[in-house]
């Protein structure tokens, strides 16, 4: 598996394949955001704005030419917190799982982090799921948790549980 970034404009190519693993984190009923409304279309249109983004860098994950899995961090601008960033969309294929996607993505993301000067970084999770145990696993600590604060492709609302790392 190899890890990289995506420049501020991704090939078509790699925006299709993000496209691609986000359609199947959503089918899988992950709560990033999306509904399951979400179409091809809607997702290659997100992730070409995405990874244009000023003071945002996103790794990608690939299984030789196939993109895998992502994640993407949100480097804070204000002058009061260029300390700090916000770690978003840690999204793995379901059939790439279990094969330490995630850790090598969150690696790369925290190498990143600190080469941009960041030394505390945070995110939001849905609580309870296997993302939240990963990054308990990996030395993040729960802020707090808010009750129905998200919404699950199928229109659920979720708690999700808020977390941070010192770098």
């Amino acid at each position: 598996m190899r890890i990289g970034t995506v420049g501020a404009q991704g090939s078509s190519e790699l925006i299709t394949g993000l496209a691609e693993v986000l359609l199947d984190c959503v089918a899988g009923g992950a709560s990033v955001g999306f509904l399951d409304s979400l179409t091809h279309a809607d997702a290659v249109a997100w992730w070409s704005a995405a990874v244009a983004q000023p003071d945002t860098l996103t790794w990608v994950a690939r299984d030789g030419d196939r993109v895998v899995g992502c994640v993407r961090l949100l480097l804070v601008g204000n002058p009061n917190g260029t300390h700090r960033a916000e770690v978003a969309k840690l999204l793995v294929h379901r059939d790439a799982r279990g094969q330490g996607c995630a850790g090598l993505l969150l690696d790369a993301l925290a190498d990143g982090a600190r080469e941009h000067g960041r030394t505390l970084l945070i995110l939001d999770t849905h609580t309870g799921s296997p993302a939240e145990s990963l990054y308990e696993r990996r030395g993040w600590k729960r802020v707090g948790t808010v009750e129905d604060y998200a919404t699950t492709p199928d229109g659920g609302l979720i708690a999700t549980t808020f977390m941070s790392i010192r770098l």
